[in-house]
């Protein structure tokens, strides 16, 4: 997996865990708080599509993630 499929993971999985632990009626529900992350994870993808600037971006690639897919 590249780092932008995995930034793209991370961000999809991020929001909906936030959405079922800050939901009232969700089973997984644990405090409104936890919208707050939501908005957090959306306001980094929006800053990410005007300056092309990541955190997670940066720590995948200090981990080895690839950039890009290799050729096949």
């Amino acid at each position: 997996m590249t780092v932008d499929r995995l930034i793209h993971v991370f961000a999809g999985s991020f929001i909906l865990l936030s959405l079922a632990l800050g939901i009232e009626g969700s089973p997984l529900f644990v405090s409104r708080w936890a919208l707050a992350f939501t908005a957090f994870v959306g306001a980094n993808l929006l800053q990410f599509g005007f300056s092309q600037v990541c955190p997670l971006g940066w720590i995948l690639k200090k981990l080895g993630v690839p950039a890009t897919a290799a050729a096949r």
